[in-house]
């Protein structure tokens, strides 16, 4: 089932807009829009999870100091 709402356009300035009904309210404060023939999608702006971003990442080419190569720590009091 598709909700619908009929809304009217207006003028902000250059820019035309219209008002979001409470019930079609994206979540965050970005939006992606685009254009598909006459209809226009717009689609919140979903923040990409840490383990997404890790797996764009390239593997590392140098190799990591081995531990026992690194003198013993001192204790440290706070």
């Amino acid at each position: 089932m598709h909700a619908e709402r009929h809304v009217r356009l207006f003028r902000n300035g250059r820019n035309q807009a219209l008002r979001i009904p409470r019930e079609f309210e994206l979540p965050g404060d970005e939006a992606i829009i685009r254009k598909e023939g006459d209809r226009l999608i717009v689609e919140p702006v979903r923040r990409r999870s840490l383990l997404a971003i890790l797996a764009t990442l390239k593997p590392l080419d140098e190799e990591f100091p081995d531990i026992d190569d690194f003198p013993p720590l001192n204790d440290v009091n706070l």
